[in-house]
């Protein structure tokens, strides 16, 4: 004949974990909305975000993509910046929120490279997007 285990845990292990899980699910809706008294969180920069693809529409990894500030509306502190599209063929560089024109330029082996100017005016998000074509041979 077999006993029941009794003992004067409160949780088990498995009812432990279970418990862990729904804590970390309720907490976001206990955080503030906002932080501080009343106060927007704001970012201190624009983004200039996009994705490189390649002439089948997949994404192309491990492009080479370069941001410089251009024309008359140069951002003065803004230095060249350089970054690789991740697996997805994204990237993205935070820029200076004043209104300024940038010139984004892409390439990477195999393909021909292209660039692109955008104007930032301000706090906010622009996205671009390179379909590369193939170097001629």
């Amino acid at each position: 004949m077999r006993r029941k285990k009794t003992g004067s845990r409160l949780l088990s292990a498995r009812g432990l974990g279970l418990l862990a899980a729904i804590l970390l699910w309720l907490a976001p809706a206990a955080l503030p909305a906002r932080p501080g008294k009343g106060k927007k969180l704001e970012a201190s920069y624009a983004l200039v975000a996009g994705t490189v693809f390649r002439e089948t529409g997949m994404s192309l990894r491990g492009a080479e993509v370069q941001i410089e500030a251009t024309g008359s509306s140069s951002t003065g502190k803004f230095k060249k910046q350089k970054a690789l599209s991740d697996a997805r063929g994204e990237f993205a560089f935070p820029v200076p929120p004043i209104e300024a024109t940038y010139r984004i330029s892409v390439k990477a082996p195999g393909y021909e490279p292209q660039q692109k100017d955008v104007s930032v005016g301000g706090y906010e998000r622009l996205d671009v997007f390179f379909r590369l074509e193939p170097a001629s041979k």
